[in-house]
């Protein structure tokens, strides 16, 4: 397929749509991990037990598809630059206001708002990045895109080590208000996307008609996005209490170790996305998914720090490498009036099937222990998952400008 730019869209805007999709899912992704590094010390302040803390991720992870299906819908309908900012917003109002909870219960409430701003602007961001962009670097800018996730995880790595101690864990989430800034720097510098403005449909009616005619490749998207939650979130959000839990790591050494993998994850994101440009979508993720499957045994059963940190950091290079691939790879595969809303709502829907993931693991801990928790859990997700990628099919290279390219 010829390699062409988005029409209308020059090489300096194509920069700033791509940095600013990748600081909205780094901004918001660095509010959601805050919490991992927080299970005790939220515990103690709001004198509940680990798992009711832990409990307020699957709150966050259980609103999400809200916000998918709201600002997604809004996204299709009305332009991506709008509703993009909207959710930048509201997500970082939230997340300041977590620093500020009097209550445990309170604190929940304020989770489970953040989850419907954390599920909007993914499904957006992604839509308005890849449908701005030369199709020659879909695959690698996909997989930069993505790694604003582990790039939000290390900044919360990095204010773990350097905030917390400092000012304590309320200030952990006033840093969350920063990216509120970012609506302005999209409003003045990112432009509409070209591709929505070709195919967006009459009516709000007629983007949920488009989609329901795709109901089954929905139903797809969704299990795959299930088992890529399971991936992710079960090898991320119960890591460093498994650190402390099991091995008596300091909490400086915590945070280093998930500095380490963070770079792993950036790294397998932009190796892998670039892979998939030239081996295709399904065969680079399937390759991940090996990557990780054969450090397993380091990651969760080394007996020294050394080893286990360095098992994780090429478990996360297979595990973000395969993330790395799904923003295009969803977005190729959805009908051009829908890629606001169905990428983002079966990226989220998947979070709420998955949502439980935490509280598994946690619950499998309690019986068998952690080292086998998490490596039987990740064993049996990147099986099914590998499973699933190849029997999909793909749409890579195809345009996102061409009339009558919905598919």
């Amino acid at each position: 397929m010829a390699d062409v730019s988005s029409p209308g869209i020059s090489r300096s805007a194509q920069v700033h749509v791509v940095s600013a999709c990748f600081l909205g899912w780094t901004l918001d992704a660095f509010d959601f991990f805050v919490i991992v590094f927080l299970y005790d010390t939220l515990s103690s302040a709001f004198h509940v037990s680990k798992a009711a803390i832990i409990a307020t991720t699957m709150a966050t992870l259980a609103t999400r598809p809200l916000g998918a299906l709201l600002f997604g819908l809004l996204a299709d309908r009305f332009g991506r630059r709008v509703p993009l900012m909207a959710n930048i917003v509201f997500f970082s109002v939230v997340e300041v206001l977590c620093g500020f909870a009097p209550s445990y219960k309170v604190f929940l409430l304020l989770r489970a708002l953040y989850g419907i701003g954390m599920g909007g602007e993914w499904g957006v961001g992604a839509s308005l990045a890849m449908e701005s962009v030369p199709v020659r670097w879909r695959g690698v800018l996909s997989g930069i895109l993505q790694n604003g996730y582990s790039v939000g995880y290390l900044l919360a790595a990095l204010a773990a080590r350097f905030i917390l101690p400092a000012w304590g864990w309320r200030a952990m989430f006033w840093t969350g208000g920063v990216p509120a800034l970012l609506a302005l720097y999209i409003w003045a510098r990112v432009p509409e996307s070209e591709a929505w403005q070709q195919h967006r449909a009459a009516t709000t009616v007629g983007v949920l008609r488009v989609a329901a005619q795709h109901w089954k490749q929905m139903i797809y998207l969704v299990a795959l996005m299930t088992f890529m939650m399971f991936l992710s979130h079960g090898t991320q959000d119960l890591y460093p209490d498994f650190l402390r839990t099991t091995h008596h790591a300091p909490d400086r050494t915590v945070s280093a170790i998930a500095i380490l993998y963070c770079f792993g994850a950036v790294l397998g994101g932009i190796v892998f996305g670039y892979l998939s440009q030239r081996a295709g979508r399904r065969l680079s993720m399937v390759a991940a998914l090996g990557l990780s499957i054969v450090f397993i045994p380091l990651w969760a059963f080394s007996h020294t720090l050394g080893w286990l940190a360095f098992g994780a950091f090429f478990m996360q290079v297979g595990v973000q490498g395969a993330w790395g691939v799904i923003p295009i790879h969803l977005n190729e595969l959805s009908p051009d009036q829908t890629r606001g809303l169905i990428p983002g709502l079966a990226y989220q829907l998947g979070n709420l099937i998955a949502s439980p993931t935490n509280k598994i693991e946690y619950k499998l801990y309690q019986h068998y222990g952690y080292q086998w928790a998490l490596a039987s859990f990740e064993l049996v997700t990147i099986v099914v998952l590998a499973s699933l990628v190849s029997l999909g099919r793909e749409r890579h290279g195809r345009s996102f400008h061409e009339a009558g390219g919905s598919g």
